[in-house]
């Protein structure tokens, strides 16, 4: 009977999520990006509300994805790379070419002409497929460090900082300022921060204002239908208020103990579990990388998300000052143990 109804589950499972015709053009595709526990299957349930997206889930997970398996687990690419081993997977999966369990597991579209790849490994890679593939919009969702690195750590996620030591084109390009610090932290709060920080100062870097649409976590909770209008004006589609309902709604990975659950406070609900003391501590941390001009101790954004490409549209970026250095390196603090109308929190 169980072996019954188990080979009935997976019929039914294939059928809904596997079964499925794809054109294979990448001009009809859509890049969603992030750090892990920003809210980016949230913003990807935004997009696809109407249901008429492909959505392929996290395709660049090298541990999910096995054409993915010579890759770093966050791989970084300078935009001028074009060896066959990095743009051969990528153009197979950007253009909808790849089938694979993981990536599929939340899709149910089974004719498709447009999909939505959502991702938290990409960030940096986003300027690389920005060259190669100049015709994908990107979109990159943030949200307050403090609040993903609370949530990270509840799930015992890992930081993996040293894959990014080990990559010397990033170390290169942009984090040989940083290798002290990176290397010599230990604290797994402290370690989140930092990895936050390289994932987001690279691409805010690397693009100008137009290339890239950026999205503040808090921002979609606190002003939905402003933020939701700006996000379809970017993918050139027609605003449609029904979003404004489907972003009520608890994304596919919210978890029990999550504010739009819970009914706490959308933004500051991270708040519980970090002391101030930790919360200064991060915004020392996203000093050295200049993002303390995006994110401090206030639980919104300092800035709009126009003007935070606007701030790193140099292309530079200072080397910390040697006290700066010391500081980020100090001995570890320890930790002690009003709503907007919508949202998707995290943790």
């Amino acid at each position: 009977m169980n072996t019954a109804r188990e080979f009935s589950q997976r019929i039914s499972y294939k059928v809904r999520h596997e079964l499925f015709l794809d054109t294979g053009d990448c001009s009809n595709t859509v890049l969603l990006a992030g750090t892990g526990r920003s809210g980016t299957t949230w913003l990807e349930d935004i997009v696809s509300f109407r249901q008429d997206y492909r959505v392929m889930f996290e395709p660049f997970h090298t541990g999910k994805v096995p054409l993915l398996s010579h890759w770093n687990y966050r791989q970084y690419l300078r935009p001028t790379d074009s060896h066959h081993s990095f743009l051969q997977p990528a153009t197979r999966i950007l253009s909808g070419r790849l089938r694979n369990r993981w990536a599929d597991q939340f899709n149910e579209q089974h004719l498709v002409r447009r999909r939505l790849i959502k991702d938290i490994r990409a960030n940096l890679i986003l300027r690389w497929v920005r060259e190669h593939f100049p015709q994908i919009p990107i979109v990159l969702m943030l949200r307050h460090p403090c609040a993903v690195a609370n949530s990270k750590i509840r799930l015992g996620w890992q930081t993996h900082l040293d894959d990014l030591l080990r990559q010397p084109d990033l170390v290169s390009d942009h984090l040989a300022p940083f290798v002290d610090v990176l290397a010599a932290t230990t604290d797994p709060f402290e370690r989140h921060i930092l990895l936050w920080c390289v994932e987001n100062w690279v691409p805010l870097r690397q693009f100008r204002r137009g290339e890239v649409h950026v999205c503040f976590y808090e921002d979609l909770c606190s002003e939905p239908e402003r933020e939701s209008r700006a996000l379809a004006a970017y993918l050139r589609q027609p605003f449609d208020p029904g979003v404004l309902s489907a972003m009520r709604r608890p994304s596919a990975l919210t978890r029990s103990q999550s504010a739009i659950v819970s009914g706490t406070s959308l933004l500051d609900s991270w708040r519980r579990h970090i002391d101030p003391d930790r919360v200064e501590r991060a915004v020392q941390l996203l000093s050295l990388f200049g993002l303390d001009r995006i994110y401090d101790a206030g639980s919104r954004p300092k800035v709009s998300a126009a003007q935070a490409l606007e701030l790193f549209d140099d292309g530079t970026a200072a080397a910390p000052h040697p006290s700066a250095r010391e500081s980020a390196v100090a001995p570890p603090m320890h930790a002690t143990a009003s709503s907007p109308p919508v949202g998707q929190a995290l943790a």
